[in-house]
């Protein structure tokens, strides 16, 4: 984890995050819910193809999976700012530790079934939606205000983390015993359960009760967000990214397989890239302390089109790494700082909406990237796709350098470390958050 300031002193400086006994609970768990949830995505399709050997079934088990991330979204957003956080979290961990556990059970004793492993997905997927919504909202209330950027670095790199690790080790685990990745990721998520049992502070602010129609409270999300000018400017990067990089993503497999390289190579790629991520989730705090909002961005923004533009030149693995080790870095960088602003900017009791709304647009695009992608790289080759993903991302980069809402309305940065500020500021700041004692 992150920590951004001394023990606390007669200076009056705010404690290391690191002894913010609360939030190391909440991390704790959720890496371990995250890695739970990266193990198990990746044993699906293996489980299924050794069962059936049917491609289909195995379409059918990974649609289960995909579809909550575009059906419970926006419900689920506006339940998580209707319920209590914390139980409602509880209550995902526990519900994800009961279906992986039944699929353990089922396939050590041979009783495996498509519907039941599509079912198991169904609900694993859907409940990981409630919980990585109320999660983002609740680390704002358990950290002091000053440490929110490095407590969102930690978490992206957390995530980074998780998908270095988990994939591997599920397929390991799953070449030892096939039951073991379900096994394990069912252990994890009770882990996960009982920190969240642990923590004592409060997940969200006091919130009046609601007697309004679930589709009243999703269209008032929308309608916030869609007032923030810039935030809805920034989504809109986002959403071309995202379709840019699923393309990148699919050319890089073909790059692959034209140079007659083994696929091994793949995996050396992707662990540089997860290095990349990494770092960058981990410097996130550090860029955002020099660096406004808006610069980073239309820099994230511009050094993903050059990035993007060199790997159509590059065919040697070490350099294909190194460049998508380039885009994973900016990219982490630029989802800390796009976290920090929504989740101070968006008000308490709409964090479960907007994220939602957020994540939404993500997995939509995601769909729409992987899809024309495939109808792209079929009509002009590797090559050519890829200049045009350069491109394109260069159009995003300017037309987000010109645009009004970016120009305009520039959000408040975190350039000021906690240190800097009188003594008697932080004292009175930490007297309202007690996330930094202990």
């Amino acid at each position: 984890m992150v920590d951004e300031a001394p023990a606390t002193g007669s200076t009056g400086r705010l404690p290391p995050l690191r002894k913010n006994r609360d939030f190391r609970l909440l991390w704790s768990g959720a890496s371990a819910s995250f890695l739970s949830s990266r193990v198990s995505a990746v044993t699906y399709p293996l489980v299924v193809l050794w069962h059936t050997g049917s491609p289909l079934a195995t379409s059918v088990v990974s649609f289960a999976a995909l579809l909550p991330l575009l059906l419970v979204q926006l419900p689920a957003g506006a339940l998580v700012d209707r319920w209590d956080r914390r139980r409602l979290m509880i209550a995902c961990e526990a519900g994800r530790f009961l279906a992986l556990g039944t699929a353990a059970v089922a396939l050590a004793t041979g009783t495996v079934s498509v519907p039941h492993l599509a079912a198991v997905a169904f609900v694993e997927s859907g409940l990981a939606v409630f919980y990585r919504l109320a999660e983002r909202g609740a680390v704002r209330n358990v950290v002091h205000p000053e440490q929110l950027p490095s407590a969102l670095a930690a978490n992206e790199a957390r995530g980074r983390a998780a998908g270095m690790i988990g994939q591997p080790g599920g397929i390991l685990l799953h070449s030892l015993v096939r039951w073991a990745p379900f096994l394990f990721a069912s252990v994890a998520y009770l882990v996960s359960l009982c920190s969240l049992l642990l923590i004592k502070k409060d997940f969200q602010q006091e919130r009046a009760a609601t007697t309004t129609r679930l589709r009243s409270e999703v269209a008032d999300g929308l309608r916030w967000l869609w007032r923030q000018r810039f935030l809805r400017a920034a989504l809109g990067i986002v959403a071309g990214s995202n379709v840019l990089f699923q393309v990148l993503s699919l050319a890089l497999i073909l790059m692959i397989k034209e140079e007659g390289r083994s696929p091994a190579t793949l995996s050396i790629i992707v662990v540089l890239s997860g290095i990349g991520g990494m770092l960058g989730a981990l410097s996130g705090g550090w860029w955002l302390r020099r660096l406004t909002q808006r610069t980073i961005l239309l820099g994230g923004a511009t050094c993903w089109a050059v990035l993007m533009t060199a790997m159509a030149l590059v065919r040697e693995p070490l350099a294909l790494g190194a460049l998508f080790a380039g885009t994973s870095l900016v990219g982490a960088v630029f989802n800390v700082a796009a976290g920090v602003y929504q989740v101070r900017t968006t008000p308490d009791e709409m964090q479960g909406r907007v994220a939602g709304t957020a994540n939404l647009l993500g997995s939509g695009t995601n769909a729409l990237g992987a899809l024309g992608g495939g109808l792209l790289l079929a009509a002009w080759g590797t090559t050519r796709s890829v200049l045009l993903v350069g491109g394109a991302m260069a159009l995003i980069a300017a037309l987000a350098a010109i645009s009004p809402a970016l120009r305009t309305e520039e959000p408040p940065t975190d350039r000021k470390p906690a240190e800097e500020a009188p003594p008697e500021d932080l004292l009175a700041k930490r007297d309202d958050s007690d996330g930094a004692a202990s």
